[in-house]
């Protein structure tokens, strides 16, 4: 049986559903193993691939950590990669600008009217921080921001790895493979270590590992 998560509360669980519609929009469509394109949404797709990867690192997490997972990639079709420089500093800067916007975004989205009873401000600025990322390589006191990256890590791995290793050449995949393992904790590399991936994709693993 796979692993689940504690229910969420009911405005939590209302908030959740809000943010589902809202990837639910996303114009990116998911590729099936056919070619063809399956009815989720990317971002929808990807928020449930989020939840799920919580569920096996953190399978306790709190309801503020369960929506900070979910709403992690909170509309980022609105800003494409395309419109900054496609440089390291453009792609930094993208980043930046995407945690700020999703961070503000659904700062506003959990204070919705539909949400009863309401969610406290303290809980939302802590989901806001948490799509921020604040405090990421900190002390103990910022447990759920790693537990967060480690998920994020392992969807990479888990779903987007196969297909973006043959767009770019070996070495700068190991090098993204070197940078990945190194944001991850021992729990999350773990729970990396167990994934059933390709060969190719396994032999990539293993030349960024031995260079770690």
């Amino acid at each position: 049986m796979a692993p689940s998560l504690p229910s969420l509360p009911g405005n939590f669980a209302t908030a959740q559903e809000l943010i589902d519609q809202a990837h639910a929009q996303d114009p990116n469509k998911v590729k099936g193993k056919d070619g063809a394109e399956t009815d989720a949404p990317y971002e929808l797709h990807y928020a449930k691939k989020m939840t799920a990867w919580l569920a096996k690192r953190a399978p306790d997490a709190s309801p503020v950590l369960q929506l900070a997972c979910r709403a992690q990639h909170f509309r980022r079709w609105e800003i494409p990669r395309s419109s900054y420089p496609m440089t390291r500093p453009g792609y930094l800067t993208w980043r930046a600008k995407l945690k700020a916007q999703a961070a503000v975004q659904v700062a506003e989205l959990l204070r919705s009217s539909s949400i009863r009873p309401p969610i406290p401000d303290a809980d939302i600025d802590q989901v806001a921080a948490l799509i921020r990322k604040e405090g990421l390589a900190g002390g103990e006191e910022d447990e759920e921001v790693q537990v967060l990256e480690d998920a994020a890590c392992l969807v990479f791995l888990d779903d987007q790895f196969e297909a973006f290793e043959t767009s770019v050449d070996e070495d700068k995949m190991v090098g993204i493979l070197r940078k990945t393992w190194g944001k991850m904790s021992p729990a999350g590399r773990d729970l990396a270590l167990q994934m059933d991936l390709g060969d190719r994709p396994k032999e990539l693993v293993v030349k960024a590992l031995e260079g770690s």
